[in-house]
């Protein structure tokens, strides 16, 4: 019986960014930072895990693009369970001090059997980011702040919202790649 070969997640992100020629070099430097951490986020996915999306207020836009777009009627590929913090507890916002964090998380957990996984994107300081940084298994794409393995931008890049979509589009071809057997995020 012959084995098919797969290229390892971290390769196939490198050919990924050059196939997209000059605009996506700007990752080239950071591909093993994104790697690591999507390749972790696409292997929930694929365990089945729900997608609990936050964003800080400045990126409620990427948010409403990612929860139309991830979903799309045009794709072709199975849905992927995702949904917006705010969906679950529409005052989210309001929402301050580790007691009530504590409430929030086991709604989430009774909820969703711990099957999810909080996805973060924005500045590590707003209090919005402070549920998905008690998990050990969320995924960052985290602004002017080092954090356990997130994948950091910085917030002043005049052309982060750019980059915001760019990456987006990676990570949207890197789960198609994953969910038809085109690359193993595991490796």
């Amino acid at each position: 019986m012959s084995q098919t070969y797969l290229p390892d997640f971290a390769q196939w992100t490198l050919d990924a960014i050059r196939e997209e020629g000059g605009s996506l070099s700007w990752l080239e430097e950071q591909r093993f930072e994104w790697s690591k951490t999507t390749a972790y986020a696409l292997e929930q996915i694929l365990q089945g895990k729900t997608i609990i999306l936050i964003t800080d207020e400045k990126r409620k836009w990427l948010e409403s693009y990612i929860l139309s777009s991830l979903n799309s009627a045009s794709l072709d590929r199975p849905l992927i369970p995702i949904l917006s913090i705010d969906a679950l507890f529409v005052h989210y916002n309001s929402v301050s001090g580790g007691e009530m964090i504590d409430v929030l998380d086991d709604m989430i957990s009774l909820a969703h059997k711990d099957d999810y996984f909080f996805w973060y994107i924005g500045k590590g300081e707003d209090k919005r980011c402070d549920i998905a940084k008690r998990k050990d298994n969320s995924y960052f794409w985290m602004f002017d702040e080092d954090f356990n393995d997130a994948f950091t931008l910085k917030s002043y890049d005049k052309i982060l919202d750019i980059k915001l979509l760019q990456l987006y589009r990676l990570f949207d071809a890197s789960l198609n790649a994953t969910m038809f057997g085109e690359v193993d995020a595991s490796s």
